[in-house]
């Protein structure tokens, strides 16, 4: 599942234009419908209900659409470029920003600092998605039977 995932960002990183198209069509392509045939026939076979594949399907895509989104949003593309583009936010802010949220204005320095990675944010929410669906798959399988 984690490989799957990681591949069905890297074709909506290839092909931009279809994020927010793909279901929207009420006939989507052959290569979708083996997408999303592959991914049920995954979660089937390791034991999970019928309602547990689909509640997992629906975290697991909505998971990778919206981050797509937000990656297809965001004016950087390299955690180098997330630094500039920290650096020219802050300074368009008044000064009073920071001080109003300081939370915020934390995690935007620090970025600005370390940059922000989009493949490891990626795979970091995507661990805790499947280790909490990993979780959950023994109360699944039972209601199943």
């Amino acid at each position: 599942m984690r490989q799957r995932a990681i591949s069905m960002r890297h074709a909506l990183l290839r092909h931009r234009w279809a994020v927010g198209l793909m279901e929207a069509r009420m006939r989507p392509g052959p290569a979708d419908l083996r997408h999303h045939n592959a991914v049920f026939a995954c979660l089937r076979e390791a034991g999970f209900s019928f309602q547990a594949t689909v509640h997992t399907y629906s975290a697991l895509d909505s998971y990778i659409y919206g981050f797509a989104l937000q990656e297809k949003a965001f004016p950087f593309t390299t955690p180098e470029e997330s630094g500039e583009a920290v650096d020219t936010m802050l300074a368009l802010q008044p000064p009073s920003v920071a001080q109003e949220y300081p939370y915020l204005a934390e995690v935007a320095l620090e970025l600005g600092k370390s940059g922000y990675d989009y493949a490891v944010e990626f795979q970091v929410g995507l661990d805790l998605l499947l280790d909490s669906i990993e979780q959950l798959r023994p109360q699944w399988r039972s209601a199943a039977s």
